[in-house]
């Protein structure tokens, strides 16, 4: 096991106290607020009786996601992204990713007929927003799924496994997990993890800021990540256990 501790007193491989508070908004047929230390991102799932244009007709319905962040998420102001008329792109991807995350363990066949919106919107940015997001939005969607079941409007079973996200970095002092913004700021390359319970891989994004990764510090991220992303899974279905 590593040994170095960080500046906040972690493990190289420990996440950062997780919290997923189910029920938070109490008009959306899913929701959860997620936690990753300092990290707060509030994910609601809501149910629209309709798909998209171009899938009308096609026997599937649709799950699609929208993320932002408040103004003041951040140590400084922002605008609101309405205000200045388009989103940025770091927005567009980070919505894009959470969407096709999810997408990638439904069967959208057994939502026909419904569009499951997933609204990830930034209360507190400390680093790890889009994989708190994804881990946030698997829990509102399991639950909204949950309450649309209990309507019999579902054709089947649309989630076919749990899904989790994290974030990995390489620093001087060697690889970590779950950076927060203090070690994100000097992280020489940065990576983000998605991965199904049954260990598959959904999507990994790996970036040199100041230096390649090689091997050896790839294989340590994904296996930090894989221990993190387990932990998640667990801390997921505890929640769900407990939102019935």
């Amino acid at each position: 096991m590593p040994t170095s501790p960080r500046t906040d007193g972690r493990q190289l491989d420990a996440l950062r106290e997780i919290r997923l508070t189910t029920g938070c908004n109490p008009y959306a047929e899913g929701s959860c607020l997620v936690n990753f230390g300092m990290t707060e991102v509030l994910c609601t799932a809501s149910v629209q009786a309709k798909v998209p244009q171009w899938l009308k007709g096609k026997g599937q319905g649709w799950l699609t996601a929208e993320y932002g962040m408040l103004p003041r998420a951040t140590g400084e102001r922002k605008d609101r992204e309405a205000t200045r008329g388009k989103q940025e792109g770091r927005t567009v991807e980070i919505q894009r990713l959470i969407g096709r995350s999810l997408r990638s363990v439904c069967n959208l066949a057994n939502l026909d007929g419904y569009t499951l919106w997933l609204d990830c919107d930034v209360l507190v940015a400390d680093g790890g927003t889009r994989t708190a997001a994804i881990t946030g939005s698997y829990v509102a969607a399991a639950i909204a799924l949950r309450h649309m079941e209990q309507q019999k409007l579902l054709k089947g079973v649309v989630m076919r496994e749990p899904l989790a996200a994290v974030s990995c970095g390489l620093l001087e002092s060697g690889v970590v997990l779950d950076m927060n913004y203090a070690e994100d700021s000097q992280t020489l390359a940065d990576a983000n993890f998605v991965m199904s319970a049954s260990g598959r891989w959904i999507e990994m994004q790996v970036s040199a800021e100041q230096a390649p990764v090689d091997d050896a510090a790839m294989e340590k991220m994904k296996d930090y990540a894989r221990g993190g992303i387990r932990h998640l899974l667990e801390l997921q279905q505890q929640a769900l256990a407990l939102s019935v």
